[in-house]
């Protein structure tokens, strides 16, 4: 038994997500069949069985998502250290904002030209959702016209603790970024090193939570694909072969906006900016793109980033080293990318109306709360709650959308996290070149 187990870890995650997501496909698409072929009273019996795995999976990642957003932000941002880095620092973070805002508008105009799951029968979306948790099923309250935009606003300065124990994300992610901007400011303009070791005592404890988050992540994730294979199961058996249609759209427009992304705005930004021929820059990226794919995680990928980004760029390590660790914290283009597609087949699925002023509070939500997503394997997973919640769906909801991103999530988040570090380059390549902390490289 032991062997089997030693076997099975040594497998790789990924790889046994994505054999899981084809067995519980299979295994739903057979109970489907079961059940359109008069056994409708046995296979939802088996679902029934199977249905708890998957439950708890989204539980576990309900329970984490609040403290890991909370405490990567707050450590992200005590962070920029902006008085000792000044106009450079500034820039750095200011490039980030830029081009998670760009992506953002880029998912979210990909989502509503794809528009995932606007052919379904809202009804028996409705259903799927009803037997996810038993409650009338009701359209969510529609996002559009000018008071959603103030509304948003008023929310984020709310409670800060009222926020946490309702989770209430918004206010959750305005105050942990200006909590830790307060301690940065405040360990930088200390009048004495008592004060400024007791601020950096408390931000150390911030860090040692986050990195046990982390690690409790990693360990809810290995059980994923437990998770994956009873959602998808539930998924197909109840739904059958037409859930490959919002699978397979989901999928196509996340890796096309990804494709804009870095074939495309990315190389317009330092044609721009630099006047420099981009791809040639792009390809002295390839190494730490590749890792990154690989990985799923910019945090794995930083040190591979870092010497992309001295040796093969010419990048000044004073530029580098503050930048590109920044970045992985902070700068999520793949997640941006990626969560407004959900938002809209979420908003096609529960009936909820998007007009522009509704894309303009998803594109900001999506923004701020990308700033949280931790540089760590399937971080937007997690922030699909905020998103989904921050839309005003109900729990029961909210867990039928992200049974639907379980599945093909491990196969985004290679793309995101090469997106996220080509990002994370890029801007620093262009501040280096603007601001003249670029060395020698022969790039074209």
């Amino acid at each position: 038994m032991w062997k089997l187990f030693a076997w099975y870890f040594r497998i790789s995650l990924i790889m046994r997500i994505l054999v899981c997501l084809a067995a519980g496909a299979a295994a739903g698409g057979m109970l489907w069949a079961a059940a359109q072929s008069g056994a409708g009273n046995q296979a939802a019996s088996i679902l029934r069985v199977i249905e708890p795995f998957g439950t708890v999976f989204v539980h576990m990642l309900k329970m984490i998502v609040i403290p890991v957003v909370f405490f990567s932000l707050v450590s992200g941002a005590s962070h920029l250290a902006v008085g000792r880095f000044g106009r450079v620092g500034l820039r750095v973070i200011g490039w980030y904002l830029l081009c998670s805002l760009i992506a953002a508008v880029v998912g979210a105009c990909l989502a509503m030209l794809i528009n995932p799951g606007s052919g379904a029968d809202l009804a028996e979306w409705q259903a799927m959702a009803q037997a996810a948790e038993p409650a009338p099923v009701t359209a969510a309250p529609a996002i559009s016209g000018t008071a959603a935009l103030a509304q948003m606003v008023y929310r984020m300065f709310t409670n800060p603790f009222e926020a946490l124990a309702t989770g209430n994300f918004l206010p959750i992610i305005v105050f942990s970024i200006l909590f830790g901007l307060a301690v940065r400011v405040s360990m930088e303009r200390a009048a004495s090193k008592e004060d400024s070791d007791r601020l950096a005592g408390l931000m150390g404890i911030v860090e040692a939570c986050r990195d046990a988050m982390f690690r409790l992540v990693g360990w809810i994730l290995e059980y994923s694909p437990v998770g994956v294979f009873a959602l998808t199961a539930v998924n197909f058996g109840r739904y059958g072969p037409a859930i490959v249609g919002p699978y397979v759209s989901v999928t196509i427009g996340v890796v096309a906006g990804i494709g804009v992304m870095v074939l495309c705005i990315y190389p317009g930004l330092m044609l721009a900016t630099t006047r420099r021929n981009p791809f040639p820059v792009l390809g002295r990226m390839k190494e730490a793109m590749i890792m990154a794919l690989v990985t799923r995680s910019s945090a794995a990928t930083l040190s591979v980033s870092i010497r992309t980004a001295e040796e093969r760029l010419g990048v000044r390590n004073e530029l580098a080293g503050f930048s590109l660790p920044l970045g992985s914290t902070i700068n999520m283009d793949g997640v941006c990318v990626h969560l407004p597609m959900f938002a809209v087949l979420a908003a096609n699925m529960f009936g909820i109306q998007l007009s522009v002023s509704g894309l303009a509070v998803l594109v900001i939500t999506t923004v701020l709360a990308s700033i949280g997503a931790g540089g760590v394997p399937g971080g937007s997973l997690m922030l699909l709650f905020v998103i989904l919640e921050t839309m005003g769906l109900r729990p029961e909801q909210v867990a039928t959308v992200v049974a639907l991103a379980l599945g093909i999530n491990p196969i985004l988040d290679m793309f995101e996290t090469m997106n996220n570090v080509t990002g994370d380059l890029v801007c620093t390549y262009v501040v280096a070149e603007n601001e003249h902390l670029i060395g020698e490289a022969d790039i074209g």
